[in-house]
């Protein structure tokens, strides 16, 4: 279902129109009025919006860090006087201070907009119970899906995350449809229902939409068995908007669509700062078009991942970008190698006597670093450990040592999973 269609499948020329004039308008605002940006502007050659000739232009202009939005923390981004934030959301600080957000009413209406379409991309339409045990709260999650769900005329049900029990007993009683979540805690609910006896026949679920964490085609599959319904990718992040970025569509759930007319996506090498054309694997980067309280421009995200232009079967012009294989700081180099976690919940994921809990614990017991990986058995053999062992080594290139724990052994999480433990020095 396409919940905007004038906007979703424009033709090429006409969004790249759109982009452009949004773009101007985005670099006049931070120039009049974020004394910080305007500098920088400046020192690249940019004294005006009508500097940008066109998208390709877009280079010329400084990119932005999360460590920006640190060194001038609080407010000292923000493009609007305090009274026009109507609302404020922050990351979790767990790497320092939280980096904090702001919203105009304007901010929060184009949120609600883009939140609607990636729930209608999802196949959600009017009336559907939309279970929502995203967090609410300072994390973006739970109040994205839940202004999009009421625009799109969903019934919300504002459960939040945590107290398992309590969402199995809210599901099946209230006929949840759509489940919106963590793929992680997706399979925590799982779980439960299992241990609780309730078959998938008492249940209502059709849809589910993830995000917030990296996961893989194999914790889709590990989902859909377990619960019953399709699996869509969503993404997003907070310093751009929160979740509604880019979405799948239920058609081809082949690349997730960013919302062009809102959002100006690139790949960069992460290294050198070039960009990079279409398939290149690197470093996504977002630039806001039409954000008010705090406008982004060239914001680098961390995060790996190509884009596809291709058309897709759905009838959306928009680009799709692949699933994100992983952050550039969550790359774990051992002994020289360089891996990310979704590299590890591949090989786990296609044992069929392994659990999808995982978690992987790096340490320096002596000169050498050494990886841990704790999964759980759904059944017992003596022989599953070097198997799993020996797949590990065959698809990353190194020696791990592999600890499996009876059902429940690995720690949950109600929101992201902690996936990996770093006790190493420094």
């Amino acid at each position: 279902m396409l919940w905007n269609p004038d906007l979703e499948t424009l033709s090429r020329e006409q969004l790249t129109s759109l982009q452009l004039e949004r773009l101007r308008h985005t670099l006049g605002r931070q120039l009049e009025r974020v004394p910080v940006m305007r500098e920088r502007l400046n020192a690249a050659g940019v004294q005006s919006a009508e500097d940008l000739a066109s998208l390709d232009d877009l280079r010329r202009l400084p990119f932005t860090h999360k460590t920006d939005l640190r060194e001038h923390y609080p407010f000292g981004l923000f493009a609007v006087p305090r009274h026009e934030v109507v609302r404020i959301h922050a990351s979790s600080g767990t790497r320092g201070k939280p980096t904090v957000v702001g919203y105009t009413r304007g901010d929060l209406g184009v949120w609600s907009e883009v939140m609607a379409r990636t729930l209608a991309m999802a196949g959600v339409t009017r009336g559907m119970a939309l279970h929502n045990a995203y967090g609410y709260g300072l994390f973006t999650g739970g109040l994205g899906f839940h202004m999009g769900a009421e625009l799109l005329g969903c019934m919300v049900v504002p459960i939040s995350g945590g107290l398992s029990q309590r969402q199995v007993l809210i599901l099946e009683d209230l006929g949840g449809q759509v489940l919106c979540s963590t793929p992680s805690y997706a399979l925590n609910i799982a779980q439960t229902l299992d241990e609780q006896g309730v078959g998938l026949e008492r249940l209502k679920l059709e849809v589910g939409i993830f995000g917030a964490e990296p996961w893989t085609e194999q914790m889709r599959d590990a989902i859909e068995r377990q619960l019953g319904l399709k699996a869509v990718n969503v993404y997003g992040l907070s310093e751009i908007v929160g979740p509604g970025v880019s979405a799948e569509c239920i058609e081809a759930r082949n690349g997730a669509h960013v919302q062009e007319d809102h959002f100006l996506v690139e790949v960069i090498d992460p290294v050198t700062g070039d960009v990079l054309g279409p398939g290149q694997e690197g470093e996504l980067v977002f630039t806001t078009l039409t954000k008010e309280a705090l406008p982004m421009l060239r914001y680098r995200t961390g995060d790996i991942s190509s884009l596809d232009v291709t058309p897709c079967s759905c009838g959306r012009t928009t680009l799709r970008m692949a699933r994100v294989r992983g952050r550039i700081d969550d790359m774990l180099i051992i002994r020289g190698v360089n891996r990310y976690p979704s590299e590890v919940e591949r090989v786990l994921l296609r044992v069929p006597e392994v659990a999808p809990h995982y978690q992987m614990i790096v340490d320096r017991p002596g000169a050498m670093d050494e990886l841990t990986v704790l999964c759980e058995a759904k059944t017992t053999s003596s022989s599953l450990e070097r198997h799993i062992h020996h797949a590990l080594r065959e698809a990353t290139g190194l020696s791990v040592v592999v600890r499996i724990l009876p059902p429940g052994g690995v720690p949950r999480s109600e929101g992201k999973a902690v996936r990996v433990i770093d006790k190493r020095p420094g």
